[in-house]
C-alpha cells in the first residue's frame, strides 16, 4: 500500500492519522520533536497494524531538522507516497502582546516547513509520476483570527495552487479544514475553551477519515462534517466586518 510521511505524528490528528493509514495498510514515517512518543506510538501501530513505522524526530522550526525530513521525502529507496503536513500549534494570545519569538516559531512550522517538505515530497512524486500531499489547513483560514488563521490561510491558498500546477502529472494536492477537533491542541495552549458549546467540537477520527477519502478522491478542498461545511458557506457569504466583529469575540489561536 505505499508509505506515508505524517509530521506531528506524536498527538492529536497526527496521531490518528497514523492509526488510519496502517490500518489500511501503510507503512509509515512518523515526525515529530519527542523521540519517545514516537517510539511508544510506532511499537504500538507495528504491534496491532503489522506495518513498517520509522522514526524520524525532528523540530519543524529547525532548519537542520526540515531538511532531514526533506532528505527522507527525496529518498528512492522505499519511496514517500503521500506527505501529510500536519505539525501545528496555537498560541492563544494577541499579536502584540505576546512573545514574537513564539510567532516566529508559528511561521516556520506552519508556512515555511510546509513549504520545504512539500516542494522536496512534489518534486520525488512527479519524477514518479505518482503520489499525494494533504495538507492541514483550518476553517479558521476563512477568519481574521490573528497569526494563526493567517498561517492556514497561507496554507490553503498555498494547496490550491500548487494543486493546478500538478494537474496531470499524477500527483495530487489536497488541504483539509477542519473546527473544533477533540484533541489536546487546545490543552497545550492558553485559550480558553470551556464555553464553546459541545456540539462545535468535532472527533479526529471524522477528520482524518474525512481528509483520507478526499485524497482518495484526489479532491482539493475538504471541510470535514456537514455543521462545519454550511459554517464555511455563511463566513464566505457574510460581510468581512460581520465576520471580524463575531471572530474577534473568539479567544485567539
Amino acid at each position: 500500500m505505499g508509505t506515508a510521511l505524517v509530521t506531528g505524528a506524536s498527538a492529536g490528528l497526527g496521531e490518528e492519522f497514523c492509526w488510519q493509514l496502517a490500518s489500511a495498510g501503510h507503512n509509515l514515517v512518523v515526525v515529530a520533536r519527542r523521540a519517545d512518543r514516537l517510539q511508544s506510538l510506532a511499537h504500538k501501530i507495528e504491534q496491532a497494524c503489522r506495518v513498517r513505522v520509522e522514526v524520524l524526530p525532528a523540530d519543524l522550526s529547525v532548519a537542520e531538522d526540515v531538511q532531514q525530513v526533506a532528505a527522507r521525502l527525496r529518498q528512492s529507496h522505499n519511496p514517500v507516497g503521500l506527505l501529510v503536513n500536519n505539525a501545528g500549534f496555537g498560541r492563544g494570545k494577541p499579536f502584540l502582546s505576546g512573545d514574537f519569538n513564539e510567532e516566529r516559531l508559528g511561521l516556520k512550522v506552519m508556512v515555511s516547513a510546509v513549504m520545504e517538505l512539500t516542494r522536496a515530497a512534489g518534486e520525488a512524486m512527479v519524477a514518479r509520476g505518482r503520489g499525494a500531499i494533504l495538507n492541514v489547513s483550518s476553517v479558521a483560514s476563512d477568519t481574521g483570527m490573528g497569526t494563526y488563521s493567517a498561517h492556514k490561510a497561507w496554507v490553503k491558498a498555498f494547496s490550491e495552487g500548487l494543486a493546478e500546477e500538478l494537474r496531470s502529472t499524477g500527483v495530487t494536492v489536497t488541504a483539509v479544514m477542519p473546527g473544533m477537533v477533540n484533541t489536546e491542541f487546545h490543552d497545550r495552549t492558553a485559550v480558553d475553551v470551556s464555553k464553546v458549546s459541545a456540539i462545535s467540537w468535532i472527533t479526529p477520527e471524522a477528520v482524518v477519515s474525512q481528509a483520507l477519502d478526499a485524497v482518495r478522491r484526489g479532491q482539493v478542498l475538504v471541510t470535514p462534517t456537514l455543521r462545519y461545511k454550511l459554517t464555511t458557506q455563511v463566513v464566505k457569504l457574510a460581510p468581512r466586518w460581520a465576520v471580524r466583529s463575531v471572530t474577534r469575540r473568539i479567544p485567539h489561536m
